[in-house]
């Protein structure tokens, strides 16, 4: 599902993300004749190909169907970032470049994101030591995050915060 949305059906999916509940062709037509001028048959195509390629599912409701998203915008973006970082040839350095971009407030979102995925990581304020807080003896928390790890052996691939939870959307 990596594949990038196109304009109208970023605009389309926006609306439904948005109001996160089943949603009508009317409905999405209506608020986006607001920005421009669209045709009803244009939206309903719009929103059929993006059930068909998998973003949104429908069901009847009388003579019309109701669409709802089948993952959120975060998933979706996340999808996106995972797909061009896996294309890379040097996942570090693209990384590294992908910070460099990045805003003070981007910094700080990263950070709140890194400490709810890895709980043991220092905050802001606290010295980093290579003691994992209140672990006990896990000297090697910090080296083991710093080193490439293989999936089936590491110990946090089944943890929620890595998308397979039921927050992830799927």
């Amino acid at each position: 599902m990596p594949r990038q949305l196109g304009d109208l059906e970023d605009a389309v999916m926006t609306r439904v993300w948005q109001w996160n509940r089943p949603v009508t062709v009317r409905e999405v037509l209506e608020d986006l004749q607001r920005e421009r001028s669209i045709a009803y048959t244009t939206v309903m195509t719009v929103m059929d190909n993006l059930h068909q390629k998998g973003w949104v599912r429908r069901e009847v409701d009388g003579r019309a169907y109701r669409y709802t998203a089948v993952s959120t915008r975060a998933a979706y973006s996340a999808a996106l970032m995972n797909e061009a970082w896996s294309r890379s040839d040097n996942p570090a350095a693209a990384l590294v470049a992908f910070f460099g971009m990045m805003s003070a407030e981007q910094r700080e979102a990263l950070r709140d994101a890194m400490r709810i995925v890895r709980p043991d990581l220092p905050g802001p304020s606290e010295p980093r030591t290579r003691e994992a807080p209140d672990e006990g003896k896990r000297e090697a928390a910090y080296e083991a995050a710093d080193e490439p790890t293989d999936e089936s052996t590491d110990e946090r691939a089944g943890d929620p915060a890595d998308g397979a939870g039921p927050e992830s959307g799927r």
